[in-house]
C-alpha cells in the first residue's frame, strides 16, 4: 500500500510535468535572445551606413554585453572602434582595439583588428589649416605614426598571408620615409638656427637608421657642414665623401641647406 495520499500522488506526478514545461519554456527566450541581438547588429550596420555613427555606438555597446563570448560580440567590438574613429575619438577608438587585442588574441578577426590600429594612427593628411600654412606631415610629432608603423608591423609577421598586408607594407614604407624626414626636418631646424652640434646628432641618427630613404641624402649633407662649422674637419671630409659617393649629383652640394616653405600668407 502506498504511503502518499491521492492529492500527494497526484502533486508527484504534476510537479515533473511542471518543470517539464518550464524547462522548454526557458528555452524561447533564449532563441528569441538571439534573434534579438542579430535585430541589433542589423539595426548597428544600417545607422553605420547612414552615417550615424554615435547611435550604432550605442547599439554595439549593448551587442556586446548581450551576446558576450560569441563572434559576434567580436564583430560588435571591431564595428564600435571603427564608428569611435569616425566620430574623431582617436583615443577612444585605440583603447577599444587595445581591448580586444588583449581579451580575444586568437580572434579569426586579429589581422583586422592590427590593421584598423594602425590605420586609425596613421597620419597621411595633417589637416584643413595645416596645408594652408603648407606643414609637412614629418614636420609634426611622430608618435602617432610610430605606433601604427609597429601595428602594421605585428600584422605582416603574425599574418604575412592577410588580405591586409600588402596594404600594411606599403604603409610602413610610407611611415619609414616620413620618420627619416622627420629626423632630417629637425636636423635643419638646428643647423639653421646654428646648433651645429645638435643638428649633427639628429642627421647622424637619420643616417644610421633610415639608410634607405631619400631623406639619407640631405642628412649626409647636414652632418657634414654641421661637422665642419664645428671644425671637426675630418668628419666632415668622412660625411661629404659618403655624400659625393652615393649622390654625386646631389642638388644640396649646389643649393646648401633647403629653406623651409612658405605658405602663400607669408611674406617674410
Amino acid at each position: 500500500m502506498s504511503l502518499l495520499s491521492k492529492p500527494a500522488r497526484l502533486l508527484a506526478l504534476f510537479v515533473p510535468l511542471l518543470l517539464a514545461l518550464l524547462a522548454g519554456c526557458g528555452s524561447d527566450p533564449k532563441i528569441d535572445d538571439k534573434a534579438d541581438v542579430e535585430k541589433l547588429y542589423a539595426d548597428a550596420k544600417d545607422d553605420m551606413n547612414a552615417g550615424s555613427y554615435e547611435r550604432a555606438i550605442k547599439t554595439l555597446e549593448r551587442i556586446e554585453g548581450r551576446a558576450a563570448g560569441t563572434l559576434l560580440a567580436q564583430q560588435a567590438l571591431l564595428d564600435m572602434a571603427y564608428a569611435q574613429w569616425r566620430t574623431a575619438e582617436r583615443v577612444q577608438a585605440i583603447a577599444t582595439l587595445d581591448r580586444f587585442i588583449k581579451v580575444h588574441p586568437s580572434s579569426p578577426a586579429m589581422d583586422y583588428a592590427l590593421y584598423l590600429k594602425g590605420v586609425i594612427n596613421f597620419i597621411d593628411n595633417v589637416g584643413f589649416l595645416s596645408s594652408i600654412a603648407r606643414q609637412n606631415v614629418s614636420e609634426r610629432d611622430q608618435q602617432a605614426s610610430r605606433d601604427a608603423y609597429q601595428a602594421f608591423r605585428q600584422l605582416v609577421e603574425q599574418f604575412p598571408n592577410s588580405k591586409y598586408a600588402p596594404d600594411a607594407r606599403l604603409r610602413m614604407d610610407y611611415i619609414v620615409n616620413s620618420l627619416a624626414e622627420y629626423e632630417v626636418h629637425v636636423a635643419r631646424y638646428y643647423y639653421r638656427r646654428g646648433a651645429y652640434l645638435a643638428a649633427a646628432n639628429r642627421a647622424q641618427q637619420a643616417v644610421h637608421d633610415y639608410q634607405q630613404t631619400p631623406a639619407t641624402e640631405e642628412a649626409l649633407y647636414i652632418l657634414a657642414v654641421s661637422y665642419d662649422k664645428l671644425g671637426l674637419k675630418e668628419l666632415a671630409t668622412d660625411a661629404d665623401r659618403v655624400l659625393k659617393k652615393n649622390f654625386p649629383n646631389s642638388r644640396y652640394l649646389r643649393d646648401g641647406v633647403r629653406l623651409p616653405d612658405r605658405a602663400w600668407w607669408q611674406f617674410w
